[in-house]
């Protein structure tokens, strides 16, 4: 059974909705119990990173999470799921992450006017698009270098380059995907990308 997991951090019934529309069945919860016996575990998350780690400590959610990792079944973080994998945050101070994946959250610069006076903005709001880097069964039935929706001021900087399966660039090119075996995680938001975002949601409850 493929498993939302309900932190508070996140608008889940719209990830929940999607995979709905794909005709795969998925449930949310916040119950540890339930997440440590899921099949496929899914970590969306908007909001503040330091919120984000409390809330999964106080909800004992941690362990779970961790177990399925290690036993290499299927996880997907989404946006702030994805920052959260990694060693540590500097959003708003330095705040530890799950350790998953070694690596830091860092913020994007502020970005000088260009010769028209304009500047890029940040958050980086909008599509964009993918540049694989490292092939994924999560980009299986997408066509070179698919658009899909970000809404986000943070990226994550891995030290192992071989979990990189996408790029993006605004201003500075960013990891917009990861992938190590059976784990994933995206810096966009695929239940907002339409088919394309879909598609990807689909790949991920069949690999």
């Amino acid at each position: 059974m493929l498993t939302i997991i309900d932190y508070g951090m996140g608008n889940l019934r719209s990830v929940q909705k999607a995979f709905e529309r794909m005709a795969v069945p998925a449930r949310v919860t916040s119950d540890p119990h339930i997440v440590a016996t899921s099949d496929r575990l899914v970590l969306p998350g908007v909001g503040a990173f330091r919120d984000a780690i409390a809330e999964l400590r106080q909800q004992q959610l941690v362990e779970p999470i961790l177990n399925h990792i290690a036993a290499e079944k299927p996880f997907l973080g989404i946006c702030l799921g994805l920052q959260l994998l990694f060693d540590v945050s500097y959003e708003d101070g330095e705040w530890p992450g799950l350790g998953v994946l070694s690596g830091t959250v860092e913020r994007f610069p502020d970005f000088p006017p260009d010769a028209t006076g304009q500047a890029l903005k940040v958050p980086h709001m909008g599509w964009n698009t993918l540049e694989t880097v490292h092939p994924s069964p999560l980009l299986d039935r997408l066509p070179p270098d698919p658009h899909m929706y970000f809404v986000h001021s943070y990226f994550v900087v891995p030290k192992d380059e071989a979990v990189v399966a996408t790029r993006t660039r605004h201003g500075v090119p960013f990891v917009s995907s990861i992938r190590r075996g059976r784990l994933f995680a995206t810096q966009f938001h695929p239940e907002k990308s339409q088919r394309l975002g879909l598609q990807l949601l689909e790949n991920f409850a069949h690999a």
